[in-house]
């Protein structure tokens, strides 16, 4: 079990442009897994292996890979820091043990780090941050601290502070050894010295530290004890404390470097065995039996029956389908047999691999508190369990975002239907965010997905990957409907079919809720027995996927069945479902509909001299702007606007702003569509909602 302490398993995570490929690809040159550095920019970087990574700089899927340092393995995962994208930071904190968040210098906390930060709240995992592009005009460590204290609400622990700003930014101060970092550049920062702190930062560098060690006396009694007697304290001590508090979540300590510039990579990785966790210092990996629901555990432990979680599945075009996995307990063998869990369909263990990026090892087992993937799994799905014959066990799938944009997608030619239904298959299981389907009252096929880029990523792929010449439609909005006031709805039907009576009545009543979908049988079993349950609750929930007003789901409503009765020589599901079909109709009707559209979160950081005309041509957009804060000669702006209206800003706001200005965004929430809004969208509906 020695081999479980030396495991690493951590996701790298920012805001898009924050610098988090880059750190990447250092800690993977530094640890000698590569021999020269590829550049984002460049698109050389080994972790963007995807031609549509390479051409547009960006990172659109996570990609795992395995390095050692200092006797230590460490499992990577780099995931994309664009929003579109954001499920697969999402299904990676999910199954790993740490991480590090990677905040840019200018930008500080951004839209995109809220989220990933708060996502690894979510499944509580232990976090460094490391404040990257200090090199950059603008950089300031000091208000990403601030920033991370207001708008993340947690408690950082700097445990190092940068020496120099700017462009004069020339290494780190290391609070808890007390010694400066300073890296030759000829060397590409492979070789760097310990020098002693120089004079014009010694005041700076022992006011940062005492702050340092006040935070860790509030977690350890030994330190407070030593702090007050103004007795020197352990490193050992120091760093067994850091852990200890980035372990249970009560601190996140801070790093400071310049990736780009080869700066403050090793103390980086240094803090990753020294203060994020082995598996075997999380608690134990809770499921439930997939037969009789009993709570289920697994220990990070060889001896333990083999579990493991599906966390990503890629199709790669010589092997197939691969499904990553990560292993919470036992071990996996080539030649064994494991079960699938929730399909329970028994597999035999083919090949294993390792992964580094898009290239493969091939191995004969993997053991507890490893990654890795299996080759040729059919009919699985992101979140589904792998587990021992004998001891099954099902892991918490996980909860998907609905897509916010659709377009049409068509072959160009009649010989490639089946093609492009293929390849949409493939990227569906792929890409658990992505979904497809089939209009039948206009023939077209659908594409829907998170935003603008994740449906052009796509198109790319299916075109250029798969080959297949189509059309696309522009990319649309995913509306909502729901309801406003509570109302109650009846329902019958009578009907003689083959010499039988089908009778049936229903009572339904319908409520506003603020979120979600629910079903609810508050009837007398006499009246409409149990065994009718699932094919009434299958249709209310059939009208629901489909909508009544614009053919869009129904959101935010709570459904009773209040009362019922049905002919009882002859019980007919059939009727109950029709009768049920036309009293949420009618309880829809009076319920005052509306349609709800997506609104977006955005964040514009722009030069001071832009930012009244991007003002006004965000209100224009029916935006709001909710607050600005003063970057040095730049402005942040966060707010709202609909994600109709943002169609097109990319090319809109460079052009505001002369190609200086940047933004981002990510889903909010759903509002209703106001009135005039309506008129202009949807004509056809003014009689409708009146009803």
């Amino acid at each position: 079990m020695e081999y479980i302490k030396r495991i690493r398993n951590i996701g790298i995570a920012a805001h898009i442009d924050a610098g988090k490929t880059t750190t990447t690809e250092r800690i993977l040159y530094y640890t000698g897994k590569i021999y020269r550095m590829g550049e984002v920019d460049e698109g050389t970087a080994t972790m963007d292996w995807m031609i549509q990574e390479k051409e547009r700089g960006i990172t659109i899927t996570s990609a795992a890979t395995t390095c050692l340092w200092k006797g230590y393995q460490i499992n990577i995962i780099d995931t994309p820091g664009h929003v579109d994208f954001t499920i697969e930071v999402e299904r990676c904190l999910k199954v790993l043990d740490g991480a590090i968040i990677v905040f840019c210098g200018v930008g500080g906390v951004e839209s995109q780090t809220e989220t990933v930060w708060h996502q690894a709240d979510k499944y509580r995992v232990p976090r460094i941050a490391f404040v990257n592009k200090l090199d950059r005009i603008g950089s300031d460590f000091k208000r990403v601290i601030k920033m991370m204290e207001e708008r993340l609400s947690l408690k950082p622990l700097p445990i190092q502070i940068p020496y120099g700003e700017e462009e004069n930014f020339k290494g780190v101060i290391d609070l808890i050894e007390q010694v400066l970092y300073i890296w030759y550049e000829e060397t590409l920062g492979a070789k760097y010295d310990k020098l002693p702190i120089p004079e014009d930062y010694k005041e700076k560098a022992k006011s940062m530290r005492e702050k340092m060690i006040e935070i860790l006396s509030e977690e350890d009694e030994e330190i407070l004890e030593k702090y007050l007697k103004g007795e020197d304290i352990p490193i050992d001590l120091i760093k067994g404390v850091i852990r200890k508090g980035t372990l249970n979540l009560k601190f996140y300590p801070v790093l400071c470097g310049s990736a780009l510039k080869n700066k403050g990579i090793q103390p980086l990785l240094d803090s990753i065995i020294d203060y994020l966790p082995s598996p075997i210092d999380l608690p134990p990996v809770v499921g439930f039996h997939p037969k009789n629901n009993n709570l289920e555990e697994r220990k990070a432990n060889i001896a333990q029956p083999f579990s493991a979680l599906i966390f990503k599945i890629q199709n790669d075009f010589n092997r197939g389908l691969l499904s990553y996995f990560r292993i919470y307990s036992g071990k996996i063998q080539v030649g064994k047999q494991i079960l699938v869990v929730p399909t329970m369909e028994k597999i035999r263990v083919n090949k294993i691999l390792l992964m580094h990026a898009n290239k493969q090892q091939e191995v004969e087992e993997l053991k507890a508190g490893e990654i890795g993937a299996i080759v040729g799994l059919k009919n699985v799905k992101t979140g589904y369990t792998l587990c021992d014959l004998h001891a099954p066990i099902a892991f918490e799938p996980l909860t998907l975002p609905e897509p916010v944009i659709f377009a049409t997608i068509e072959p160009k030619t009649k010989k490639d239907e089946k093609k492009l239904q293929e390849s949409l298959e493939l990227l569906t299981i792929e890409d658990p965010t992505f979904k497809v389907k089939y209009d039948e009252e206009t023939g077209q096929r659908i594409i829907m997905g998170m935003g603008e880029l994740h449906l052009e990523i796509i198109a790319d792929r299916i075109q250029r990957d798969y080959k297949i010449p189509c059309h696309i439609g522009k990319p649309q909005v995913s509306y909502r409907e729901t309801i406003t006031k509570e109302s109650i709805g009846f329902g019958k039907f009578s009907k003689i079919i083959d010499n039988k009576l089908h009778q049936a009545e229903i009572t339904i009543k319908i409520s506003p809720k603020e979120r979600g979908v629910n079903v609810i049988f508050n009837v007398d079993k006499d009246k409409i027995p149990e065994i009718f349950y699932p094919k009434i609750e299958e249709t209310l929930l059939g009208i629901i996927n489909a909508g009544l007003l614009i053919g869009y789901p129904i959101n935010n409503i709570l459904i009773e069945i209040l009362d019922g009765s049905y002919y009882k020589d002859n019980p007919s599901d059939f009727a109950f479902q029709i009768a049920a079909n036309n009293a949420f109709n009618e309880a829809y009707k009076n319920a005052q509909p509306k349609i709800l559209e997506p609104i977006m979160n955005i964040e514009i950081l722009t030069p001071e001299e832009y930012v009244g005309v991007i003002i006004n041509d965000l209100t224009a957009r029916r935006g709001k702007i909710l607050k600005i804060e003063v970057i040095k000669d730049y402005r942040v702006l966060s707010g709202i606007v609909p994600l109709k209206e943002t169609f097109g800003y990319a090319t809109t706001i460079r052009s505001l702003s002369s190609g200086r200005a940047t933004y981002s965004m990510h889903f909010s929430h759903y509002e209703i569509l106001p009135d005039e809004e309506i008129k202009k969208i949807f004509p056809y509906l003014e009689i409708k909602l009146k009803y």
